[in-house]
């Protein structure tokens, strides 16, 4: 496996999105900070919860999908955070051995987890680079030691997007990374909802920002499904992520915060 060497010290007294994530989920590898942010976001919606567990069986679902029915044999799975069980690289390889995954993230603690966490099959590639989804040309250049631009490439941006805000045109930079992937290339895509228990959620993402280091910006169905502008939008579409094509889970006991879904570039 190709990696870099984390670049910065850890300010563990700042609340860090992958580190409430995972807290979120269950796990161990948070601080204090982390930990109350993510507890004051959960009073305003409890659902999170749900959808953040709900996110990594979407992400199971969609790489199985591409790994086995679509043929697809090539990741770049961008905003990976704190590597867990069933990440991308393992899913797309029980199917696939061959398949290469490059994983980006820029936060050290996700970075040094990696480092340990993340392996490949003999067949297959594995590589994670540090770099910030708000520079494109970097990501592309560095995935490119791995990832070969003329065969198709699974684009996954997992619950990442909401971390770019209006100004600095999440959706640009979206159609730089597929505009270097070639025809037959995918788009998966998560994204925490502004319409899903409204209320509930402008407080949640309230709080979130005056607490977490890198502030959120929601969005509704109608803008997330602008990411996926000029592609084939598989079924069922953009939904709340258990209804994307449901494989056995157990069902959320209410609504999950997030929307999602996959398209194909034609």
């Amino acid at each position: 496996m190709r990696r870099s060497k984390p670049s910065r010290g850890l300010d563990t007294s700042i609340a860090h999105p992958a580190r409430v994530y995972d807290y979120w989920l269950g796990g161990k590898d948070n601080f204090a900070a982390d930990r109350e942010a993510a507890e004051r976001v959960l009073a305003a919606q409890p659902g999170i919860r749900f959808g953040v567990r709900a996110n990594r069986d979407f992400l199971r679902r969609t790489v199985r999908y591409l790994a086995e029915e679509a043929g697809v044999r090539q990741f770049l799975d961008i905003g990976t955070g704190i590597p867990r069980r069933e990440n991308t690289h393992e899913v797309a390889q029980a199917a696939a051995p061959d398949a290469r995954i490059v994983y980006v993230d820029n936060d050290p603690v996700v970075l040094l987890h990696a480092h340990a966490l993340l392996t490949s099959s003999m067949q297959g590639a594995t590589a994670y680079i540090e770099a910030d989804l708000r520079d494109p040309a970097s990501i592309l250049a560095q995935a490119a030691s791995t990832l070969d631009y003329g065969r198709p490439v699974a684009l996954m941006l997992l619950l990442i997007l909401h971390l770019i805000p209006d100004e600095a045109d999440p959706y640009q930079i979206v159609a730089t990374l597929l505009d270097a992937l070639p025809r037959g290339s995918y788009l998966v895509v998560s994204h925490p909802a502004k319409d899903v228990e409204a209320d509930a959620a402008a407080e949640a993402m309230r709080r979130y920002n005056e607490l977490v280091s890198v502030p959120q910006t929601r969005r509704t169905h109608t803008e997330v499904c602008r990411f996926f502008d000029g592609l084939e939008l598989l079924e069922p579409g953009v939904v709340q992520l258990h209804h994307w094509r449901p494989a056995g889970e157990l069902v959320p006991p209410r609504a999950v915060s997030s929307h999602g879904g996959v398209g194909r570039k034609p």
